[in-house]
């Protein structure tokens, strides 16, 4: 070997020995757009980025990178490190937590909806069934309870449901089906375009969503107390991705959560300070049920947590565990608070 290949192999060895080591660079899918819904996100992107000196950065793609229905596929193969999930969108690709989606939990604020998300998603039966995906869980998207809008006449009755197509998923789906109605799962960013054709009646969401995907644009009335339950959308990481981390970029990841938690909740907030402007401007009718007819409801849909617990049993998923799981998480919270 000659002395100049000698010596340019040293150099490289120096060179490779003194560079500094890449940075980590995640992308998260999201959908829609920039709101309430995905502030946690941005918020931890943010964290991470500032506690890490820029050396680990998370870039926030609204659809970019897949389909939302698609997401926890995307994370499976590493197509991306990080998305946000709907349990109603694919239940069978993640039973366990669709307990959280059953009708009628009881939840009343967003502080004990991330009390029982964190709850179940420390729970192995869950985490094991995430694994099938290569997926971590990592945070809660606290969501309130959900509400329709709808086109036409109000429908002010849990009589006046029967056979009204509205857009639902999961345990929301089965606790309209309970009472006659006619549930389609189509994904959030789909439901103006499923509204503006005919295609279903009525809309559920929470109000962000309402304003994001502007159904509160097509709506005549909006049901002011139903209140019949919620989604789950948990944000997860891709588990080889999350191996890969520095300890020091797992501790600015995992430490962020709680902060980012905080700022979605407060940013949450703000926009219910400003629901009740938006329902006025675009002279909305508030619908409100009596107790009798919340209790008809809640009546019509006792049987849907045995019939889930039943389901999950023949898979293999004990589903009582995990229901009495999220019941004392909500117990523990509010002897808390």
């Amino acid at each position: 070997m000659t002395t100049f290949v000698i010596r340019a192999a040293a150099t490289a060895v120096i060179f490779g020995i003194a560079a500094p080591a890449m940075a980590t660079e995640w992308n998260a899918s999201v959908w829609g757009k920039r709101r309430e819904f995905t502030e946690h996100v941005e918020k931890i992107a943010e964290l991470v980025k500032e506690k890490t000196d820029g050396e680990f950065t998370i870039n926030v793609s609204y659809g970019g990178l897949s389909k939302p229905t698609e997401n926890l596929d995307g994370i499976s193969i590493g197509a991306f490190e990080m998305a946000q999930i709907c349990a109603g969108y694919h239940e069978d690709k993640n039973p366990t937590l669709t307990a959280a989606e059953l009708p009628f939990l009881g939840v009343k604020n967003l502080r004990e909806e991330v009390a029982i998300s964190d709850a179940l998603y420390a729970h192995p039966a869950v985490q094991k069934d995430l694994e099938r995906w290569n997926a971590q869980l990592l945070m809660s998207s606290p969501m309130p309870q959900y509400n329709l809008v709808g086109r036409g006449d109000p429908r002010s009755t849990v009589d006046a449901f029967n056979g009204m197509r509205v857009r639902a998923t999961g345990g929301l789906g089965d606790a309209f089906k309970a009472v006659g109605a006619v549930p389609t799962s189509v994904a959030s960013n789909e439901a103006y375009n499923a509204m503006e054709s005919g295609v279903v009646d009525t809309v559920a969401f929470a109000p962000h969503a309402h304003l994001s995907f502007r159904t509160i644009d097509q709506a005549d009335w909006w049901t002011e107390n139903l209140n019949p339950g919620t989604v789950n959308c948990p944000i997860v990481v891709n588990k080889d991705a999350y191996a890969a981390l520095s300890d020091a970029e797992r501790e600015a990841l995992e430490g962020s959560v709680d902060e980012a938690i905080d700022y979605y909740i407060e940013t949450y907030g703000k926009l219910m300070e400003r629901w009740e402007d938006v329902l006025e401007e675009k002279n909305i009718q508030k619908v409100e049920f009596s107790e009798e007819e919340l209790a008809k409801f809640r009546d019509a849909t006792q049987g849907i947590q045995d019939e889930w617990i039943a389901k999950m049993d023949a898979q293999g998923i004990p589903g009582q565990e995990l229901l009495t799981t999220i019941k004392d998480a909500l117990e523990e919270e509010r002897a808390s608070n």
